[in-house]
Formats: structure tokens, sequence, C-alpha cells
């Protein structure tokens, strides 16, 4: 941790969002009939990893992660634990991942009763099968020492694997810090709940390498900082690319707009795809007498013709689709 001395006292960068939310679910007496209560925290987190294992973004001191956690009774484990698994199928096909399931089971020096152990693993072996079918496996004694987990597993277009998201158990930490909820049971004055650590991106730095890695560069339109650039053929078509480009501007995307003036346009749009902008749109005087544009793509697609209605069109649904293929929707709107 990053630690300093003032006043007197101690004071650490946080390092972790854990504490902070088991504080959160102390500060008040909890009912049975709140649970599952869900956490979730985008904060910024600092660890002071050794200067010789830090690698790009993929392990750095500063870093925000996806963190959630879901306090629950240990009944409550499947169906919250499916709702995890259900998370995180959507946001990774969304990117295009495919991935592997693990669960790891008790090891040999464990925390608490080894039937609440094997309570817990047979309610994630039920959630895996719901989700998966028989398509997971088990890793026998791999857990942590405060609880079992799903150890997921993601593959990027290149069959690399990468280790980002968390669905972990945690018996240690309602412990630690004294976690109780009143229960419908009379007989009993307090429970204890079940911590479910989940994380579905990781760090995000680290799921942006993953990312680039996974594309090539290759951004899909949806998440690319360089959606757009329009390419005017002379300077008498400056004003209306301009004018262009402020209208895709004011429709919500990422537009550059190339104006160099010593450039001639096959070196423009060669630059625009080296620099992987997803669509350049070229105009020329016929262009700027129909009020069009010509689309083509950063793999020297040539897509046409299409008014500047049509493309925001276009754009709109590669935005709400997340399509993975652009060119499928020039196809569509011709």
């Amino acid at each position: 941790m990053f630690s300093l001395d003032n006043d007197k006292q101690s004071y650490s960068l946080k390092p972790m969002n854990c504490p902070a939310h088991c504080l959160l679910f102390k500060h008040r007496t909890r009912s049975w009939r709140e649970l599952p209560i869900r956490f979730a925290d985008f904060g910024v987190l600092h660890r002071n990893e050794s200067l010789r294992t830090l690698s790009g973004l993929t392990r750095v001191r500063r870093f925000q992660q996806d963190d959630a956690h879901i306090f629950c009774t240990l009944d409550q484990i499947e169906e919250e634990i499916a709702g995890c698994l259900d998370f995180l199928r959507s946001v990774y096909e969304m990117f295009g991942f495919s991935f592997e399931l693990y669960l790891s089971t008790r090891p040999d020096k464990f925390l608490g009763d080894a039937a609440m152990w094997d309570r817990a693993e047979s309610q994630l072996d039920s959630a895996l099968t719901r989700f998966v079918g028989d398509k997971w496996k088990k890793k026998e004694g791999d857990g942590a020492f405060y609880g079992p987990k799903i150890d997921i597993t993601v593959q990027d277009a290149l069959q690399r694997s990468h280790q980002c998201a968390t669905i972990q158990l945690d018996f240690q930490l309602p412990q630690r810090f004294e976690l109780t909820y009143q229960p419908g049971d009379e007989q009993k004055s307090t429970c204890q709940p079940v911590i479910i650590h989940r994380a579905i991106l990781g760090s995000v730095e680290r799921m942006i390498a993953v990312l680039t890695e996974h594309y090539g560069g290759k951004w899909p339109f949806w998440l690319s900082p360089r959606q757009i650039i329009v390419v005017p053929i002379n300077p008498e078509c400056y004003d209306y690319a301009k004018e262009a480009a402020k209208f895709l501007q004011e429709a919500g995307f990422c537009v550059h707009c190339d104006l160099i003036h010593d450039q001639r346009m096959q070196k423009k749009i060669r630059n625009a795809q080296l620099e992987q902008h997803n669509f350049i749109l070229v105009v020329g005087e016929k262009e700027m007498a129909k009020r069009t544009v010509n689309v083509r793509t950063r793999d020297n697609v040539v897509h046409g013709e299409f008014t500047l209605d049509e493309v925001v069109a276009a754009c709109k649904h590669l935005v709400k689709t997340k399509d993975l293929n652009s060119d499928t929707v020039w196809n569509r709107t011709s």
C-alpha cells in the first residue's frame, strides 16, 4: 500500500473496495428482507506494486475496476451467481470474447465450516450447469482459503488467454467485520451474510490493453475514438466538409475533418486508414452539389454515395446493436 504518517496517524491510499462496502453494510441494522444487498464501485485504487512487475496497462499502480460486492444469505448464492454469469456473458459477447469457466473448490487450509463450503460449492455447481451445461471444469482444492470461486478465462482474437473477471465467495470478511442481519427465524438473534466479490471487466486499464490486442487496434465503431473522418477532394469543398463534419458531430459521433492543404486526396485517405478511422467520408464537387458523402472503410472497402441522414442512421444502428461487422450496415442502408 501507499502509506504516510501525519499528525501521529497513519493514512493509506485505498487499495481495494471490500472494506468500505463492509462498513456501508454495517452502518445500521440489517434485516433478512433487505438481502441481497448489492454495492458497486468504480473508485480509484492504488497499490504499491514493485517497479519490476509494472507492465504497460496490464499492471499499474493506480487503476479502477468495476468492483461489486453482493451481501446475501447462503440460500441466495445460486441465484446471485446466475445473475453474475448472465451479466458476464452479455458483456463478453458484446466485445466478441469467448471464455472458459472453472470452479475452484475448498483447499486443504480453509476458513469456516466444511458443511457450509459444501453447500456453497453445490450452489456454484448448479449455477454453472444452468449457465453452460457441462461446458465448465472443476479445479479441486484451488479455491481461496476464505471461499470457493469461479475463474473466468477470456480468449482474444489470437486465442491468447487472459483472466479479467472475478466471481468469488467470501466467508471471512463478514466474520472479520462482524457483519450480521436479523433473520426471519425467531430462534436466532442474528445471522452472518455471505459476500460475493464480482468484477466483470476487472481492472479497466487491463481490459483496455486486452481489448486493444483483441481488436488489433481496429476498434469497433461503437467503441472507437476515431469513428469518422471527412476528406475533401479540393479546397473548394472545405466548407461543405466542415458542414458535414459538424452535422455528424451534433448527431453524437467522434468526427475529424482533414483540411491539410499540401496533401493529395489519396494521401489523406491512406493516412486515415493508417489512423484506423472506421469510416472515411470523401466529398467532392458532385457530393457537395447533391449534399451527400462517399463512404469507404479503413480496409479500403468503398460503399458508395449516401446522404448525411443515411450516414447518421447507419452509425446509430451500429452503436445500438454493438455490431462488430460494420460493413453490413451499409448494405442495409442502400
